[in-house]
C-alpha cells in the first residue's frame, strides 16, 4: 500500500483538547508568523518580477495557505505528527525568471505535470530511489544560483531606500547576535516590525484605491501544456519539492523523534500541487522551518496539536488573502526586498555549504555559474541547463565522486 498506516487512530476532540497547551499554541503562532513574513515576501518579489496582477497574487496566496492548510490539518490529525504543508520556496523562485519567456498559463501547466509526477512517485513507492538518484551538490548549486538574486536585492534595497532597509537589517542582526533572545523573538519578525515602524514614521504606506478588506475570490486558471515549460520547470520543481524541501522536513522531524510517512507525504504533495495549480499557486511541499519550530519543544506525542493550529491559522490567512496582498503591495519595494533577502540569508548559506562542502564541487560551480548567468537556451530557462551542464561536466571531470557517492 502506498499510504503508510498511522501508528494510532486519529484523536477525537477531547483528546486534542487534552493534548493542547500554551507551549504548543506559542510554537504554532511563531511558526505561522514565520510562514507569513519572509516566505510571503518572496512570493511578492517573484510576482513583481514576473509581472503578475494583484488578483493573480491574491489567488496564489489563497492556494498556498487555504488549500495547504486543509492538507496540513488532515495529516496532523491522521498521523499525530506536526506534518505542515505549505509551498516550495525554491520552486516559487524558479517561476520569476520563467515568466520572462513563458506565459502564466504555461507555468501552471508545468505545476499540474509536476503534481502528477509526484503522485506517481508516491503511489509507486519509488520516491526514495528518486531522491537518492539526485546529485545533491549540483541540485543545491542550482538552488544557490536562483536564490542569489534575493541576496543581491537586499543590497540594492540598502542602496535605493536606506531609511527603510537599514533599520530592518540592524534589527535583524542585533537580535541574531543574541541567541537566547532570537529563540523567543525570531529576527525576521523583528525586521518586519522595525520596517513597519519605519514605513509609518516616513509616511510611506500607500494603499491606493479600492477597499483594503476583502475575502478570497480565487481565480480558476486553465493550464497550457507546452514542451518548453515541461522541460524547463517540471524536473527542477519536482527536485526542489522532493529532495530540497521534503528532505529538509524529514530531517527535522526525524531529529525530533517522529517518523514522517514518506510515500503518503509525497502523494499529498502531488495532489496538493494539482489543486493549488488550479488557482495559480506553486507546488505543495512538506515545510522544513515551520515543522522544525513545531517540533523543537514540548512532548513529542502532543506536538501534532501545534500543527493543527497552524493549519487553522492558514485557513484564515488564505480566506483573507486579498486583504494581506493589498496591504503588502502598499509598502515600499525596499521593504519587500529587504524582508525577502533577510529570509533567504541562511537558506542561501546552507545551499552554498551543501554545494561546495565535499564532492562534485566543479560540477556544482558550473551549475551555479550557468544558473546565475540566466541565459535561456531554446527558450528553456537557465536553472534547467545549469543542472544538465553541471551534471555532464561532473560526470566527465569528476568520475571519482560518483563512485564515492555510492
Amino acid at each position: 500500500m502506498p499510504f503508510e498506516a498511522p501508528d494510532k487512530t486519529p484523536p477525537g476532540l477531547r483528546r486534542i483538547a487534552a493534548d493542547f497547551g500554551g507551549l504548543y499554541a506559542v510554537n504554532a503562532l511563531v511558526a505561522f508568523i514565520f510562514a507569513t513574513t519572509g516566505p510571503v515576501a518572496i512570493i511578492l518579489a517573484v510576482a513583481r518580477q514576473g509581472g503578475l496582477a494583484e488578483s493573480d497574487l491574491s489567488s496564489w496566496l489563497f492556494g498556498s495557505f487555504f488549500l495547504n492548510g486543509l492538507i496540513s490539518i488532515a495529516y496532523c490529525w491522521i498521523y499525530r505528527q506536526p506534518l505542515v504543508f505549505f509551498w516550495s520556496i525554491p520552486g516559487a523562485v524558479l517561476i520569476g525568471p520563467a515568466l520572462g519567456h513563458l506565459s502564466f498559463a504555461e507555468v501552471i501547466g508545468a505545476y499540474h505535470v509536476t503534481g502528477l509526477l509526484m503522485l506517481a512517485l508516491g503511489a509507486s513507492g519509488w520516491v526514495r530511489r528518486a531522491m537518492q538518484a539526485a546529485v545533491m551538490p549540483i541540485v543545491m548549486a542550482m538552488v544557490a544560483g536562483v536564490f542569489l538574486r534575493f541576496g543581491l536585492d537586499l543590497v540594492y534595497a540598502l542602496r535605493d531606500d536606506l531609511w527603510i532597509a537599514a533599520p530592518m537589517v540592524a534589527g535583524f542582526l542585533a537580535v541574531s547576535a543574541l541567541p537566547r533572545l532570537a529563540r523567543v523573538l525570531p529576527p525576521l519578525i523583528v525586521a518586519l516590525i522595525v520596517g513597519a515602524v519605519a514605513i509609518a514614521a516616513l509616511e510611506r504606506f500607500q494603499p491606493g484605491s479600492g477597499a483594503i478588506f476583502g475575502f478570497a475570490q480565487p481565480t480558476l486558471y486553465a493550464p497550457v501544456f507546452s514542451w518548453r515549460a515541461m522541460i524547463e520547470l517540471v524536473v527542477p520543481l519536482a527536485i526542489t519539492v522532493l529532495a530540497v524541501q521534503n528532505g529538509q522536513g524529514y530531517a527535522v522531524l526525524g531529529a525530533a523523534g517522529h517518523q514522517p510517512p514518506v510515500n503518503a507525504v509525497t502523494i499529498a504533495c502531488g495532489g496538493g500541487s494539482i489543486l493549488c495549480a488550479l488557482v495559480g499557486a506553486v507546488s505543495t511541499c512538506l515545510t522544513g522551518p515551520v515543522n522544525a519550530i513545531l517540533s523543537i519543544s514540548g512532548e513529542r506525542q502532543r506536538q501534532y496539536t501545534a500543527g493543527l493550529l497552524v493549519g487553522v491559522l492558514a485557513l484564515g490567512f488564505g480566506a483573507l488573502a486579498p486583504t494581506f496582498t493589498h496591504l503588502m503591495l502598499a509598502t515600499p519595494k525596499a521593504f519587500i526586498a529587504a524582508l525577502g533577502g533577510l529570509a533567504m540569508l541562511r537558506v542561501l548559506q546552507n545551499a552554498f555549504v551543501a554545494s561546495f562542502r565535499s564532492t562534485h564541487t566543479l560540477g556544482a560551480m558550473i551549475t551555479f555559474v550557468v544558473t546565475v548567468a540566466n541565459v535561456p537556451i531554446f527558450n528553456i530557462g537557465a536553472p534547467f541547463w545549469g543542472l544538465v551542464i553541471g551534471y555532464l561536466c561532473s560526470r566527465l571531470l569528476e568520475p571519482g565522486d560518483f563512485v564515492t557517492a555510492k
